[in-house]
């Protein structure tokens, strides 16, 4: 059982830094999300620490041993991998005992290990089908099930559920912080997906442009967001740039050409501050007065209906568009006052440049 995981790495491609001296610690019994965009370096430090690429520097700690000298198969961990990576020509047994097979487990062992595995994920009778007889959710099941049988001392998933549906996303998502939990495993998760992050995670890490801008659980990241780019990914779509006039403890209050907002400060921000105001398209109310704190006033330009509520884009007198996400029905070219809630909207300083 793994009690901690410790790494610093860097990883270059020619000139290109993917990886720039990405530090972390990963206690035993922890799921850890990698969270970013496209391009942030998540999938390469999941190879780095899997063994599939090697670093350009840095070292790899497993239980205060460094293991970033062994190959892929000594290192004792599990991979899934976005694209299932099952061998087309083997039977689901077959794919979940190849890597017990390369351990040199005995055959005697074998069958009762793989009905132990395709029955934990739920895959039991299905030993002799091939992968192209399966679904996707079916196949996505297989591939967990051949990872968890080596028994990884660290499980690996590489975006493992972008190829399915939403239903089955759902499922999954579902099924992996079963057995996350129920196996007591120690898992580190790449994805781009907000919601699955904060779903499955005990600690997300957000990556850009292969450095760590915010580490931490999942309320933290999703209510705390510490710069603009952690905001915008975190799903802040409206900003409002301001200029801090008070901050009292983590209360902050900034002012626009028409319009003031109170909010919270997550850094410290001194008075005259260029700052920007964010808050999120679902925290949006409909304002009770026409005027006052927090509150913006425009015209509806676009409406669309979501199931149980409404999305709505409103042009502002500034000009700037403001998304908001309302229970009723508004008509297009109404004027409209809507209500940010101090306590859902986020200070945050302006020279991050990352919007």
């Amino acid at each position: 059982m793994v009690t901690s995981l410790a790494f610093r790495l860097t990883k270059r491609f020619g000139a290109k830094i993917v990886l720039d001296d990405l530090a972390l610690e990963v206690r035993g019994r922890e799921f850890v999300t990698f969270l970013g965009p496209s391009g942030c370096g998540k999938s390469t430090a999941l190879n780095l620490l899997a063994g599939l690429l090697p670093p350009t520097a840095g070292e790899i700690r497993l239980d205060g041993v460094r293991i970033d000298g062994l190959p892929p198969e000594r290192r004792g961990f599990g991979m899934v991998f976005q694209n299932y990576a099952l061998f087309p020509h083997l039977t689901v047994g077959a794919n979940v005992a190849f890597g017990l097979a390369v351990r040199g487990l005995a055959k005697a062992e074998l069958a009762p290990r793989v009905r132990r595995m395709l029955e934990l994920v739920r895959l039991a009778g299905l030993e002799d089908r091939y992968p192209g007889q399966l679904s996707g959710g079916q196949q996505q099941r297989v591939a967990i099930a051949r990872a968890l049988a080596v028994e990884p001392r660290l499980l690996l998933l590489d975006e493992p559920l972008s190829n399915l549906d939403a239903k089955l996303r759902l499922e999954m998502r579902g099924e992996i912080k079963r057995l996350h939990a129920e196996l007591g495993l120690t898992s580190i998760y790449v994805t781009h997906d907000q919601t699955e992050a904060l779903s499955l995670s005990d600690r997300i890490v957000v990556l850009r442009d292969g450095r760590v801008v915010q580490a931490g659980p999942p309320a933290e990241i999703h209510d705390r967001p510490r710069t603009l780019f952690v905001a915008d990914f975190m799903g802040y779509r409206n900003a409002f740039p301001v200029t801090v006039s008070s901050a009292e403890g983590d209360t902050v209050v900034g002012h626009a050409r028409d319009v003031t907002l109170r909010g919270l400060g997550v850094v410290a921000l001194a008075p005259g501050t260029a700052a920007v105001a964010v808050v999120r398209p679902e925290d949006v109310e409909v304002a009770p007065e026409p005027a006052g704190a927090n509150v913006v006033r425009g015209t509806v330009r676009f409406t669309e209906y979501l199931g149980r509520e409404h999305g709505v884009e409103v042009v502002l007198g500034t000009g700037q568009t403001l998304m908001a996400r309302l229970p009723r029905p508004v008509t297009v070219g109404s004027a409209l006052a809507l209500r940010l809630p101090p306590e859902r909207v986020v200070i945050l300083p302006a020279e991050d440049g990352a919007r």
